[in-house]
């Protein structure tokens, strides 16, 4: 308990709109075929993500800083401009998914929603320390077992999930490499990158840490928590995408429902267990989760910003103490809410905006590959070799899923 940090956080904010949406797509359209996905990705995330949280304890700053020093600056402004970009459309996706759902459940227009929805979060984001909402809200993402629960109501052929759970079965065509893409880019996902850095100097800072000559170096026993809630974050985090490709799969995949164009739809994988409260159960998990993935994704972005630019920054200052830093938080989020004035499909939104991350994600590991690996850097405290070799191993699997996704 004492290790839990950081990690659970990210690893709940994970499993965001954005994510629930391409695993539920996975599950409709392909069944139980990239159960597998679970499996593997787990150690995969985790890897990167406690490749991150190490750079960030150890050097003091997060990874936009750390690039500053290693990268030349129209690198890391292509690097912070895309994940601006990224983000940005990922939050309009979240609103819209959290604001169909909402929708689906009281029958008023989305479009009030998503204003309502944005506000709430600017305010408590510029308000109140992201620990404080992160702390409340985290506890609406166990509304997300209902996937496990339901797949035993339902029954499974169990034989057949630890088949495609064990035996990786390859995608074959251009659309199953797309949802490979999206699979991993809602799981291994850039914004989650310079988060989970940034906030360790945040704990730092927290902790009394408030030079970067002080927070420099970490101790063998903060590694080892760390390295602990990493792992137990990244663990549910893939235990709840397990369970909604299984669910999906069981659910409308078996009764023929392989295309889900609406967050009502995506609902009916929890009939089996909630009945007429499907949709309840349903538009609680999304808000829950976008509630703590959105202040992710802007400040993710604001971070990278502020340390490429010299802003000054955090989440525990207030507006007037760090105007700039906040000014982009609210932009990102009002240019996501202007963005869904133009009339997108929350589902196509919410699947894509995973493709995009997929694409992305891989370019900015090869970064942070080569600033874990920087003896000087890392004050000789570099990534393992197993931990090095394992983030390798997820750059190039991402790197060849988005080359097959063109070229298959």
């Amino acid at each position: 308990m004492k290790s839990l940090g950081p990690g659970v956080i990210t690893g709940a904010a994970d499993d965001d709109p954005s994510g629930i949406a391409t695993y539920s797509v996975a599950g409709a359209q392909l069944g139980t075929k990239l159960l597998w996905t679970a499996l593997l990705t787990w150690p995969l995330m985790a890897a990167v993500q406690m490749m991150c949280a190490r750079i960030g304890m150890v050097t003091g700053q997060g990874l936009a800083g750390n690039f500053k020093q290693r990268f030349p600056g129209w690198l890391l402004r292509i690097f912070i401009i895309a994940l601006l970009a990224a983000n940005t459309i990922n939050i309009a996706a979240d609103l819209a998914g959290m604001a169909d759902a909402a929708e689906m459940l009281s029958g008023i227009k989305s479009y009030w929603f998503v204003v309502v929805f944005a506000l709430l979060i600017s305010w408590a984001t510029v308000r109140l320390r992201y620990h404080q909402i992160a702390n409340v809200l985290k506890w609406l993402v166990l509304v997300l077992f209902a996937y496990p629960i339901t797949a035993f109501v339902v029954g499974a052929d169990w034989g057949r999930v630890a088949r495609d759970t064990l035996v990786p079965s390859m995608p074959r065509t251009r659309d199953e490499w797309s949802m490979l893409v999206a699979i991993l880019g809602t799981t291994i996902s850039p914004y989650l990158f310079f988060w989970q850095a940034s906030e360790e100097v945040e704990e730092e800072k927290a902790a009394g840490q408030s030079t970067l000559a002080k927070r420099r170096g970490a101790t063998v026993e903060e590694l080892h928590l760390r390295r602990m809630d990493v792992g137990v974050g990244t663990f549910f985090s893939n235990l709840v995408m397990f369970f909604i490709i299984l669910t999906t799969a069981i659910t409308l995949n078996r009764h023929g429902i392989t295309h889900i164009e609406t967050t009502r739809q995506a609902a009916e994988a929890l009939r089996p267990l909630a009945g007429e409260f499907a949709a309840t159960l349903f538009t609680v998990g999304i808000v829950g989760v976008g509630f703590l993935a959105i202040p992710t994704l802007a400040g993710s972005a604001a971070y990278a910003f502020a340390e490429t630019l010299g802003w000054r920054q955090g989440l525990d200052k207030k507006l007037k103490q760090a105007r700039s830093f906040y000014t982009l938080i609210l932009l990102s989020t009002g240019v996501g809410v202007g963005l869904n004035f133009a009339g997108i499909n929350p589902v196509k939104a919410l699947y894509w905006t995973a493709v995009i991350n997929g694409l992305l994600a891989p370019f900015l590991l090869v970064a942070i590959l080569i600033v874990a690996s920087d003896k000087k850097l890392m004050q000789g405290q570099p990534s393992s070799r197993l931990g090095w070799t394992v983030v390798a191993i997820a750059t190039a699997a991402m790197f060849a899923a988005g080359v097959a996704m063109f070229v298959v």
